[in-house]
């Protein structure tokens, strides 16, 4: 299929820039990428596509994920209705800890930085922290979807905790190393693109000044203050405060939970333990504590069901977006599409530049695709042997692996991160997008020349 299977992820980038539709982008990619795969036969690719649908619930980890995306909606409803996240926002602001603009991003990035355990875990959570701050400080939800973004998922690649972790290690494993946990995590100090966006996070925070569209679009929200607020999206924001600990409880045991989980499924080795099986249980179990905080608080009554299905109902378009997500992977998988990237990269002749081209492959390829697990799963196999072969160490190598993965997630519009921080931020998807990608360029522009400069030395 060779340079053809190129085509169906640049026509769903295409298609979802030009009409910001991102279900018809989706589901074009999807069909055009099965109708290659049919001979070129549009009406079985079709039907291959209907199939391929549901064959993203043969994956235990993907049902438990869209699962996982369904609940939280009812968790972050019975937060809101009980008024936990009121009452947690308002604590944040009468002690001083989140009074001012700088305050407010900065306990919103710590926020981010100590929720490492998942991704999405983390971003939900800041987000529905963040929201209540910025909205009453009249900041714009596209800075705080930027500040989520780009502090979750940077963290949770350096500190490996977690599913990317143990994903990342197996791969290792599986493909000849003798000490993947040594190489993981000497891959931290190296892994250029979080550590440079996390660094421009606190950069911004610290300055409180935005550039690019982000600065723009702030810039005119300030000069027309009859400029509509952001749809929040979800059950219950506007519930006045009652107690924290009805919020701060059930992210507890979202937290703790996982964490716990992951252990006991990893027979006492959290790195070892499933990921998407804990998240899904303790999601479960914050959402029961946080029905029981609704039903404590007096409010809603005889409404409490409802204002869960009404929570989850809020989350069915990005549920939505993150299946077929699912089901384009999927498909290019099938397709070839990684595997004919990293080919050509495996090709190029000077050695000393082989990190830096891992790094800009590896985001060409999450950018494409829309996610860094495939990403990873495609480049680490080629990766590993390639980097022995050149004589580059083998941390380095991963480490570009690594955070390429995040630089393509940062710029795409079909990656599953991007959505979840929109979704998590209340604001525009495509501008989420559109107003991170100069602070993704830069981080990624700085990771490069990092990589090159790494790479010449070990040549030296």
């Amino acid at each position: 299929m060779d340079a053809l299977s190129l085509l169906p992820p640049l026509l769903a980038l295409a298609v979802a820039v030009w009409t910001r539709n991102v279900y018809l982008a989706l589901g074009l990619a999807i069909w055009v990428s099965e109708t290659l795969l049919a001979g070129l036969n549009p009406v079985l690719g079709g039907l291959a596509s209907i199939d391929r649908g549901v064959g993203v619930f043969a994956s235990e980890g993907n049902t438990r994920i869209l699962l996982f995306c369904l609940i939280i909606g009812a968790l972050m409803a019975y937060m809101r209705t009980s008024g936990g996240v009121a009452a947690m926002v308002a604590w944040l602001r009468h002690s001083g800890l989140a009074a001012t603009p700088r305050r407010a991003g900065l306990v919103t990035a710590l926020s981010g930085v100590v929720i490492f355990v998942e991704t999405n875990i983390s971003l939900l959570s800041t987000g529905l922290l963040g929201r209540g701050l910025f909205d009453r400080l009249n900041i714009s939800r596209e800075r705080l979807a930027y500040i989520i973004d780009s502090t979750c998922s940077p963290v949770s690649i350096l500190i490996l905790l977690n599913g990317w972790g143990f994903f990342i290690l197996q791969l290792m494993a599986e493909n000849g190393v003798s000490d993947p946990l040594a190489a993981l995590v000497w891959t931290v100090p190296l892994n250029f693109y979080p550590l440079l966006t996390l660094g421009l996070v606190f950069v911004t925070v610290g300055l409180n000044r935005t550039f690019g569209p982000l600065g723009r679009l702030e810039a005119g929200r300030r000069d027309d203050p009859r400029a509509p607020a952001d749809s929040a999206g979800l059950v219950g924001i506007d519930a006045p405060p009652s107690r924290a600990v009805y919020m701060w409880l059930p992210m507890l045991v979202l937290v703790g939970g996982t964490l716990g989980f992951m252990a006991w499924t990893g027979n006492g080795n959290v790195l070892r333990g499933s990921g998407s099986t804990a998240i899904l249980w303790s999601v479960v179990l914050a959402t029961l504590t946080g029905f029981l905080a609704l039903a404590r608080s007096g409010r809603q009554k005889g409404m409490l069901l409802q204002t869960g299905f009404d929570g989850m109902a809020g989350l069915l378009p990005a549920v939505t977006v993150i299946f077929l997500a699912f089901v384009l992977g999927n498909s290019l998988s099938a397709l070839g599409t990684g595997t004919y990237i990293a080919a050509v990269a495996a090709q190029f002749p000077a050695p000393a530049l082989i990190p830096a081209l891992l790094f800009l492959i590896a985001g060409f390829t999450s950018f494409t695709t829309g996610t860094s697990w495939g990403t990873y799963g495609i480049l680490v196999p080629i990766a590993v042997p390639l980097a022995l072969g050149a004589g580059i160490p083998l941390p380095l190598a991963m480490a570009a692996v690594m955070g390429g993965g995040v630089f393509g997630d940062h710029c795409s519009p079909i990656s599953d991160t991007t959505i979840i921080a929109s979704l998590a931020a209340g604001c525009d998807h495509f501008d989420h997008v559109r107003t991170q990608l100069p602070y993704a360029l830069l981080a990624g522009l700085g990771a490069t020349l990092a990589y090159g400069v790494a790479g010449l030395l070990v040549h030296v």
